[in-house]
């Protein structure tokens, strides 16, 4: 355990029991000292504080094979509540959760102008909707998250979000200077993958990749159960890894980047140009193509296909670099994931370096659907809040 003077201790002491609580709770007092190490004198102390503070509370008499029944403690996941922000290229989801993360309310809106002040204004007015909805509790609204599809600086300053097109947007002062609340920014990909390790598919996987598919392609990942960010924050910009030499110039700057041809975007492009479509009146969207895919129109599955041979090939390259137990897909691409699950399967058994990583490896798709980034967003806040910005899972 970390060192350093009384009063960093206790901070350190009360973080990993209210930790450890949250995380495997219920639990008495007993296994609390069992799992955290401390004595039992040092977790009573902990623990009669947070039931002061209507932190935790105790749900009653746990089961016991001899002596005295023990008291069994729970975190209050009332006693305040959390807002995550997904925000896209062309939408904003909007969650208000309670502190264990399930979504109270939600908020959607959808966008064409790009601006920076009026996508901030939507992102006000979303958020001041979801305040507006939450109940009432002892510690209100903790904090917001927002996860923003671009290179974040570790000051949550946004450096660049090119399908967005900014550069040097300053979001998380615009959001507190409105709110007088705490804010969070990072990449989408970050927080989706938090919140699929938190909530869904990569619970009890140590190391794992969450791969945001969607208008681009952006990359969370988790390593030894904590996130990782890089030196300057700005980890997981793989849909801008050349896949070729000379490919498509990327609004990036950049050429051949992985996202011009295994994202949402690339596929709306490519089925423009089919002839499925050359009658329609309505604009191509992914449930356009899925529905068309559904109904076993073969220009369509060979599109997806096409896809999904793309996705397996920037899939081979994290893996040989990362050497993780786990792909997780996410974000709308995911929605196909019946027809590009087995091309991308393919490419992967074709090309990956050692054959003990192909049969080890998990490729799952998100269990939280397209609320990935925003429950994930929402939980940076209530780790915040909870834990003073510990985002890693033990």
């Amino acid at each position: 355990m970390k060192t350093g003077n009384q009063k960093l201790v206790k901070e350190i002491n009360q973080s990993i029991v209210l930790k450890t609580i949250q995380q495997k709770g219920p639990l008495s007092r007993s296994e609390l000292a069992s799992l955290t190490g401390l004595n039992k004198a040092t977790i009573s102390t902990i623990v009669n504080n947070y039931i002061k503070s209507g932190m935790i509370y105790d749900i009653g008499i746990g089961h016991s094979n001899r002596g005295r029944k023990p008291v069994m403690l729970l975190l209050n996941k009332n006693a305040g509540f959390s807002i995550g922000i997904d925000l896209g290229v062309d939408y904003i989801l909007g969650v208000l959760t309670d502190l264990d993360g399930n979504v109270i309310e939600e908020f959607n809106v959808e966008f064409t102008n790009k601006n920076p002040d009026y996508v901030i204004s939507l992102i006000k007015s979303s958020i001041q909707q979801l305040i507006l909805k939450a109940p009432e509790s002892k510690y209100g609204i903790v904090g917001i998250g927002i996860g923003v599809p671009g290179v974040i600086d570790t000051d949550n300053k946004i450096l660049l979000a090119p399908n967005l097109n900014w550069r040097d947007v300053d979001i998380l002062k615009e959001i507190e200077k409105s709110f007088n609340l705490p804010v969070l920014v990072d990449n989408e990909a970050n927080a989706g993958a938090y919140g699929e390790k938190k909530y869904g598919s990569g619970k009890n996987i140590s190391n794992l990749i969450y791969i945001s598919a969607g208008i681009g392609i952006g990359v969370g990942i988790i390593l030894n159960n904590v996130l990782f960010k890089g030196k300057h924050g700005i980890s997981g910009e793989v849909g801008h890894l050349s896949i070729h030499f000379n490919g498509k110039k990327c609004t990036c700057g950049n050429v051949g980047c992985w996202e011009l041809y295994a994202s949402e975007n690339a596929l709306l492009k490519q089925a423009k140009n089919l002839s499925t479509f050359h009658n329609l009146q309505q604009q191509i969207d992914i449930e356009t193509v899925r529905v068309n895919a559904s109904k076993g129109d073969k220009e369509v599955i060979n599109l997806c296909n096409n896809i999904g041979k793309y996705m397996g090939v920037g899939i081979v390259n994290l893996i040989n670099t990362f050497d993780v137990e786990q792909i997780i897909i996410g974000n709308r691409l995911a929605s196909l994931k019946d027809w590009i699950s087995n091309p991308i399967q393919r490419i992967i058994d074709q090309r990956l370096l050692l054959k003990h990583s192909r049969n080890s490896l998990k490729l799952n798709y998100s269990e939280l659907n397209n609320y990935s980034c925003a429950l994930g967003a929402s939980s940076f806040a209530i780790s915040n809040f909870l834990f003073q910005d510990d985002l890693s899972f033990h």
